[in-house]
């Protein structure tokens, strides 16, 4: 507690001088300088006095006198007559309204009787008033009178709450008359005013024009309008009540009534007190102020590192933020209700609670103190660089306006959503609005049945659109792809729905792929092992034997061949699978150049020419005599050629035809190479692009597997295409590179 001491009493001592300060500059110092007699309450009484003289003494007002007054004009005639329409339309309007009673009267000749004089009765009134201007007049005359009536009984009433001051008084009328008087005038008194030219003469009216002559011809007028469209006229009213008229002479207000006991005893002792209230809050506040400048001066390690600034400082800043509006804008209540009180309190409201009084100031200063905390929080925080970048980034304000952002990602969505939050919001309001008035009711109810009961049936059919959705993507995110989400219309969903059902499909040629890629890592250690194991052993075995003695020297040269044998076919298997690694990874550079791929492809068949005879198998070449130029990597691409070449000298059925055609076509040089297999080719065409894979599926011939794969590569290394194609023992090889330089 030691640790907030010095900040809650810095923080109790603004408070005080902030008190001290509304009091000096507020209506306390027009309290402070006055006595009671000059206060605004003591004035507004007197106010009141004069009103009564005025109504009951000075310039009063008979209802007799009143009554002779009142006029009756043609237009008020006039308008008496025809407020309910024409003649003809007035007898109709009755005619109707008795019309269903005296048919249902008709067992009751008595009653249905008395209906049609009654009916008759009006009819022959509203004749008259179209017929005689004096019916009318007498008529308007009695509801004047009436109204005339209510209008004097109600200012007599609301002058009987002064009449118990007591007051002495000696007027005379300033344009002549006789001098009015009421008790002893020669004395002292506790208050006393004189009435002349100097200090000015006292106005009387017969009847305070402002508060009933206006609110009486606004109340009155309204309220017969609405039954036969009668009003006093502005000219009654200034017939009536007369015009102001000027005194002069003393009135008095005897001691008695400030003594203990009198009329105004408390209201004079609550005053007194209350300039010493406001001594006492000046004085204290000014003993405040000197004390935040000299005994207790700002210090801000006092409002820094507290225990618990860290939770504070992790915080979002809007949080923040409004936490010191929040009290910042209770600070200036709390001003503001002291400026407030003061105001008040030379009206007549005196009252004060020394226990609520300290409480108060005890909350205030607490807010002030976390405030002062707060702003010394944010200077030591943000002189950080990026911080206040940071914290911005991070406030609920910046997630709210990127949260709206992401609604209108989907245009769509967003207004269907806004839409749909206003018809709802409205439908409130009206719901409200209704409960009130029954025409609002039958308006909010269609507005429900033809505009809220179909929103609300598009905004359950989405959102059931919305939730079949989700449980099929629930159903797919646990690996059950085997039904597509139905696609309903062209909504946002719909194409969501759409999206996701291209997305399982994506997943299944996934899972397919994965598992076909599975199954070729497989075979490929299976034959990498059984191809590098074959002449692995036939070394091994073989230079066992040459470790006998025995051996002939023919034996030992036959063993020597096949180990060299052996070691080449080992060596090239190694070759071929670092170069594939290579161009596979990336890591190969190439070498271009201008090359004629016609003399290329000559000299690759005629590297071949001797083992062609051997197989046998007769080569068909189709190249044209013209050059076709090409910008490769010549050795590479002779490598593409050997290996394509090599392909078909090893998987071709013997005494068949193999077919070359080299051709130019469309900026591209197209190589071909068809051939008849002599194994049967039953696998899928994509697999023999794999490595290690072989037409012989028994992998009785001398090949790596790897010689389509690394034409594959050098192919696309190139930039060009490689195409395989079967149909049945035909196995035909196309590839296509750019021509040309």
């Amino acid at each position: 507690m030691k640790r907030y001491t010095p900040m809650l009493v810095w923080a109790m001592l603004v408070a005080i001088a902030l008190s001290g300060f509304v009091t000096i500059t507020g209506q306390g110092m027009s309290v402070l300088f006055k006595s009671y007699t000059q206060s605004s309450q003591f004035q507004q009484h007197m106010e009141e006095v004069y009103n009564e003289l005025g109504n009951t003494v000075l310039n009063p007002v008979t209802i007799e006198e009143a009554e002779k007054k009142l006029a009756v004009s043609a237009d008020e005639i006039d308008t008496y007559r025809n407020h309910y329409g024409s003649l003809a339309e007035q007898v109709e309007n009755i005619q109707g309204q008795y019309e269903d009673r005296i048919r249902e009267a008709e067992s009751q000749p008595a009653v249905k009787q008395a209906l049609v004089d009654e009916r008759d009765g009006k009819i022959e009134d509203i004749r008259k008033n179209f017929e005689d201007d004096s019916y009318v007049e007498n008529k308007i005359l009695a509801k004047k009178k009436s109204l005339l009536a209510q209008a004097l009984r109600d200012a007599k009433n609301d002058d009987t709450s002064v009449s118990s001051i007591p007051v002495n008084y000696k007027l005379t009328p300033l344009a002549g008359g006789d001098t009015v008087t009421l008790g002893d005038t020669s004395g002292t008194f506790g208050y006393e005013r004189n009435f002349n030219d100097e200090t000015g003469y006292l106005k009387i009216y017969g009847l305070d024009a402002d508060r009933y002559g206006n609110g009486y011809d606004g109340t009155y007028r309204g309220e017969l309008y609405n039954a036969e469209g009668v009003a006093l006229s502005e000219q009654d009213m200034d017939a009536i009540f007369p015009a102001s008229t000027l005194y002069k002479g003393f009135i008095g207000v005897p001691h008695s009534a400030f003594a203990k006991g009198g009329v105004l005893y408390g209201e004079a002792r609550d005053y007194q007190s209350l300039k010493v209230m406001l001594i006492v809050s000046g004085l204290a506040g000014i003993a405040a102020l000197i004390a935040l400048f000299t005994l207790w001066k700002f210090n801000w390690s006092w409002f820094i590192d507290l225990p618990f600034t860290e939770r504070y400082d992790a915080w979002r800043v809007d949080v923040k933020a409004a936490i010191f509006v929040f009290l910042l804008v209770n600070v200036l209540s709390f001003a503001e209700g002291i400026s407030g009180r003061l105001n008040v309190m030379p009206y007549g409201d005196y009252s004060f609670n020394l226990t609520k009084a300290v409480v108060t100031f005890v909350v205030y200063a607490a807010m002030i103190a976390v405030m002062t905390f707060q702003i010394g929080n944010a200077i030591t925080r943000y002189r950080q660089p990026g911080q206040f970048a940071a914290d911005m980034h991070n406030s609920f304000t910046i997630k709210f306006i990127r949260n709206i952002e992401d609604v209108f990602l989907n245009r769509s969505i967003a207004i269907q959503t806004f839409l749909l939050l206003i018809v709802f919001f409205l439908a409130g309001v009206g719901l409200v609005g209704a409960s009130y008035d029954g025409q609002l009711f039958v308006i909010y109810t269609f507005c429900v049945l033809f505009i809220g009961l179909p929103v609300l049936f598009f905004y359950m059919r989405r959102m059931g659109y919305l939730s079949r959705i989700l449980k099929s993507t629930d159903e797919m995110a646990a690996g059950r792809l085997n039904r597509d989400i139905p696609v309903k219309g062209r909504s946002p969903f719909a194409a969501h729905a759409a999206n996701l059902n291209n997305l399982r499909q994506g997943v299944e040629r996934s899972v397919s792929s994965q598992a076909k890629s599975e199954r070729l890592k497989t075979e490929l250690i299976t034959n990498v092992s059984h191809d590098l194991r074959t002449p692995l052993t036939s070394i091994i075995t073989y230079t066992d034997l040459l470790k006998n003695p025995d051996l002939s020297a023919e034996e030992r040269n036959e063993y020597v061949g096949v180990l060299d044998r052996k070691s080449q076919r080992l060596k090239t298997l190694i070759e071929d699978l670092f170069e594939v690694s290579k161009m596979t990874s990336g890591t190969m550079e190439l070498s271009k150049q201008r090359v004629d791929l016609a003399q290329l492809v000559r000299q690759a068949i005629g590297e071949h020419t001797e083992r062609m005879a051997e197989i046998p198998l007769d080569f068909r070449l189709t190249i044209p005599e013209e050059p076709v130029p090409a910008v490769i990597d010549g050795q590479r691409w002779w490598r593409m050629l050997d290996n394509l070449i090599g392909n078909a000298l090893k998987y071709s059925l013997p005494g068949t035809r193999v077919y070359v055609t080299l051709r130019e076509t469309a900026g591209f040089a197209e190589f071909t190479i068809k051939n008849i297999t002599a194994y049967e080719l039953d696998e899928n065409v994509d697999e023999l692009y794999e490595r290690f894979k072989r037409g012989d599926s028994s992998r009785h011939t001398e090949g790596s597997g790897l010689g389509l794969a690394i034409a594959q590569s050098i192919v696309d290394m190139h930039g060009g295409t490689m195409e395989i194609q079967v149909d049945g023992d035909l196995f035909k090889v196309t590839v296509r590179v750019p021509s040309g330089f």
